[in-house]
């Protein structure tokens, strides 16, 4: 049986400890500043924030494109030549990314993709659940492998607070009206991903600290997340205090581990400092 080789991109904020224990190979998206195009994955994601202070823009982002698709494919060939790759996608519904890594696997033999329809720690749990998979049976056949993850996909559930509207505004992604009564009564919009799709499902009143735990509330009576693990994400500048006030529920909530995740420079782009998020697996 071929070694498997799991693969996806920056926008999973797969932390790197855990790519490099699982070899999981990693193919940056791209941050655009000033004209300027950087690796995701390789921008401190606090330019970014000094970027928008300085102009009140926000960065625009870019998938992957086919041809660094096709190199990286390549690479990985090179490297393990008798390997299967499986690629696990950022959301098709987001990002062409998903699209071009179709495109460039055209021509590579021994290739599956998978659409996670998920983002950051949403599509790190679904990579990590593959990584289980292979754990408990390293010898399981591709095909079979592909089956039990495209299972889990939809069961895949991210839930996340910007950490203020700025950065949605200097987005477009809320009205000049609805930021200014968004900062007033101090309201943060709930992003969840709704078949790969973002969408804005709830709506939350009150400081982080608050609305996180309120978030963390509702996801765990919304969801019936997989007791053995849950991700937690966080953009610079959430406090200390509110982690701890999250780990000690996921403990009293009965969850074997928790993990923190920082979102990187792409996700960062459009979330701002200071956002929250939840991601975990429905049993």
């Amino acid at each position: 049986m071929k070694k498997i080789i799991l693969t996806t991109e920056s926008g999973a904020d797969l932390p790197e400890f855990l790519s490099k224990k699982h070899n999981i190979h990693v193919v940056p998206m791209h941050v655009i500043m000033d004209g300027q195009d950087y690796l995701d994955g390789h921008l401190p994601v606090q330019e970014i924030f000094d970027f928008y202070d300085r102009t009140k823009k926000i960065p625009s982002t870019a998938a992957t494109n086919t041809h660094e698709y096709q190199e990286f494919f390549k690479k990985i060939r090179t490297e393990f030549p008798h390997s299967t790759i499986v690629h696990v996608g950022y959301t098709s519904k987001a990002s062409v990314s998903y699209q071009n890594a179709l495109t460039a696997a055209e021509d590579v033999e021994d290739i599956y993709l998978i659409d996670a329809l998920n983002v950051t720690g949403g599509l790190t749990a679904v990579i990590m659940y593959a990584v289980a998979l292979l754990e408990e049976e390293p010898e399981m056949d591709p095909v079979h492998l592909l089956e039990k993850i495209e299972a889990k996909v939809p069961k895949a559930r991210l839930a996340f607070l910007p950490g203020s509207l700025d950065f949605l505004r200097a987005g477009g992604r809320v009205s000049n009206m609805a930021y200014l009564g968004g900062a007033l009564l101090k309201i943060k919009p709930c992003i969840e991903l709704v078949e790969g799709k973002l969408v804005s499902t709830k709506k939350y009143r009150g400081n982080m600290s608050k609305v996180a735990e309120s978030l963390l509330l509702d996801y765990l009576q919304q969801y019936d997340i997989d007791r053995q693990q849950i991700y937690f994400i966080y953009s610079i500048g959430l406090s200390e205090t509110i982690k701890e006030r999250i780990n000690d529920i996921a403990g009293k909530k009965g969850f074997e581990n928790s993990l923190w995740i920082e979102a990187g420079a792409m996700i960062s782009s459009h979330s701002g400092p200071g956002g929250f998020g939840i991601a975990g697996i429905e049993v």
